[in-house]
């Protein structure tokens, strides 16, 4: 019970940072500031992972039912997904492919950068 309350708390938490942040500053909506805060809390380990592990568990094994009001409302529009099926899916594809070759080469770019860094130094050590 402790667990819970404590992942209650740090949830909340972060939600709130998230939305001072996006009050504060703007730009991406409060939930992703709030991710990013529960993220950062728990790679620097502010946050116990071990405590918070068994109710992230039971959210993500829950997680469909956040999905069921989209699956009603694809079928409230079936005309349209008729209609414009085809490009929807060709969009998705084409933009999912797009993001994952820019994260990609922005990853490559970092790792170069940081080998750079790590050979020079160990250069000038020498």
């Amino acid at each position: 019970m402790k667990n819970t309350i404590y992942s209650i708390l740090a949830i909340t938490g972060c939600v709130i940072i998230g939305k001072l942040t996006a009050y504060l500053i703007g730009g991406l909506p409060s939930s992703l500031y709030g991710l990013i805060c529960f993220t950062l809390l728990l790679h620097f380990k502010i946050l116990s992972a071990d405590r918070i592990k068994l109710s992230i568990e039971w959210a993500i094994k829950n997680m469909s039912v956040c999905f069921v009001p989209a699956g009603v409302g694809i079928i409230e529009h079936f005309e349209l997904i008729q209609k414009h099926g085809l490009a929807i899916v060709f969009i998705i594809f084409i933009s999912t492919f797009i993001l994952l070759t820019i994260v990609g080469l922005l990853f490559e770019r970092t790792m170069d950068k940081q080998n750079n860094v790590h050979i020079t130094n160990r250069s000038t050590l020498s």
